[in-house]
C-alpha cells in the first residue's frame, strides 16, 4: 500500500487529474475501476475521482510495489532515483544564479509577486531558454519551498506574461489554488494594471484609446483599428477581412520635458503589444520602440542612454477584496521600484 499526503500546491485540482499525473502509464479505465473497488481512496473512503483536493487529504493506493511503480513511471522516485537521473532542477538554479535584477515584490504560500528586469523573457519562447518561469522555481527550490520532487506532480508558473524588454510586476502561482486564482482574476479583469512610460509628443490631459487589434503573427507585430469615420466600431480590417480583439486602455500624463511625455497607463484589456501600438497610433510612441516609434529619435536617445528597446514598466498592482487563495492580496495595491533609466531621461 502506498500512501500519499496532499500538500498546498497540489491541492485545488480533481482526484483523478492527480492520479494521471501521478500514475502516468496507467490508463483511465484502469484507474476508474481501482477508484470503483476502493483499491484508491480518499481519506480512508471510496472516491469517484470528481473530488477537488484539498490540503492534508490522504490518497490511499492498494498496490503492490511493482505494480505501483509500473504506473508511476518517472513520475515518481526513490531517493537513489532522483540523485542519479529524473528532472534535473540545474536549469531552474541556473536561471536563479543568472538573474540577479529579479526582485520579490510580495509573497504568501500561495502568490509570488515578481519584480523582472528588461530584457529577461517571462516564459521561455524555446526549449533551451531561460526565463523568469525558470528564476522563479530556482528561488522557491533554493529556499525550501518546494522540492524537486514536487515537480513531477505541479509546476509553479508565471501567471501574466511582459515583453522581453518590458520591465515590472508578474503575478505567479506557488501552488496549483494560486495559480488558478490569478488567472480567473486576470481573465476577469478584477486586477488593475499600472504602467509607467516615456513618449514621444506632449499629452496635456488624460484620456482613454479604444479600437480594436489585429495580429500579424508573421511579422511579430500587431494592428490597432480605432473607431471608423462614421463613429461606430468596426472589428473587420476591410482591406483583407482579419478580425480584431476588442482593445481599451486610459492614460494620465505626469510630467512632460523636452517633447516627452512621462506617462501612466491603466492596461485594461491586456493583449499583446497593446499599449505600444495603441499610443503610437494614436502618435505618441514609446521611447526606444523601433517595432512602433520613430527610429531617428530613438538611434539620438540610443547614442546618449544606450537605449536598445522601448521604456516601458509595469509598475502597479490594485487588488480588490479577495477571499480563498488570493486572500492575502486583498485590497492591496503593490508597487515596484522605477528603473533608473526613467530619472536618467527626465533628469530627476
Amino acid at each position: 500500500m502506498q500512501q500519499v499526503t496532499i500538500d498546498p500546491g497540489q491541492a485545488g485540482q480533481r482526484l483523478d487529474k492527480y492520479l494521471r499525473r501521478l500514475l502516468p502509464n496507467a490508463p483511465d479505465s484502469f484507474l476508474y475501476k481501482m477508484l470503483r473497488k476502493k483499491n484508491i481512496t480518499l481519506n480512508g473512503k471510496k472516491a469517484e475521482g470528481r473530488e477537488i483536493l484539498q490540503d492534508g487529504d490522504e490518497v490511499r493506493l492498494y498496490f503492490s510495489d511493482d505494480t505501483y511503480g509500473k504506473f508511476a513511471g518517472n513520475s515518481v522516485k526513490t531517493d537513489a532515483q532522483e540523485e542519479s537521473g529524473g528532472e534535473s532542477a540545474s536549469p531552474y538554479i541556473q536561471a536563479y544564479r543568472r538573474f540577479r535584477g529579479v526582485g520579490v515584490v510580495y509573497e504568501d504560500s500561495h502568490v509570488l509577486i515578481l519584480n523582472k528586469p528588461a530584457g529577461l523573457l517571462s516564459q521561455k519562447a524555446q526549449a533551451g531558454d531561460l526565463s523568469l518561469n525558470e528564476w522563479m522555481i530556482g528561488y522557491l527550490l533554493q529556499n525550501g519551498t518546494v522540492q524537486e520532487k514536487d515537480l513531477a506532480m505541479f509546476h509553479p508558473s508565471v501567471c501574466n506574461r511582459l515583453d522581453r524588454n518590458t520591465s515590472g510586476l508578474v503575478l505567479c502561482g506557488k501552488t496549483l489554488a494560486g495559480s488558478q486564482a490569478l488567472s480567473m482574476a486576470i481573465q476577469g479583469r478584477t486586477v488593475r494594471k499600472f504602467y509607467r512610460t516615456i513618449v514621444l509628443g506632449s499629452i496635456r490631459e488624460p484620456g482613454r484609446l479604444e479600437g480594436y487589434l489585429i495580429k500579424d503573427a508573421k511579422n511579430n507585430r500587431v494592428h490597432i483599428l480605432s473607431r471608423n469615420g462614421s463613429g461606430k466600431e468596426s472589428s473587420i480590417d476591410g482591406r483583407n477581412g482579419r478580425s480584431g480583439v476588442s482593445v481599451l486602455l486610459a492614460y494620465r500624463p505626469l510630467r512632460r520635458k523636452d517633447g516627452l511625455t512621462y506617462l501612466e497607463v491603466e492596461l485594461i484589456t491586456g493583449k499583446s503589444h497593446q499599449i505600444r501600438a495603441q499610443l503610437s497610433e494614436a502618435g505618441y510612441p514609446l521611447l526606444g520602440d523601433y517595432k512602433y516609434g520613430s527610429r531617428s529619435v530613438n538611434d539620438r536617445y540610443k547614442a546618449e542612454y544606450g537605449l536598445e528597446s522601448q521604456i516601458l514598466h509595469a509598475y502597479r498592482l490594485e487588488f480588490p477584496s479577495l477571499e480563498g487563495a488570493l486572500k492575502g492580496l486583498g485590497g492591496k495595491t503593490v508597487e515596484a521600484p522605477m528603473p533608473p533609466i526613467f530619472s536618467e531621461i527626465l533628469g530627476d
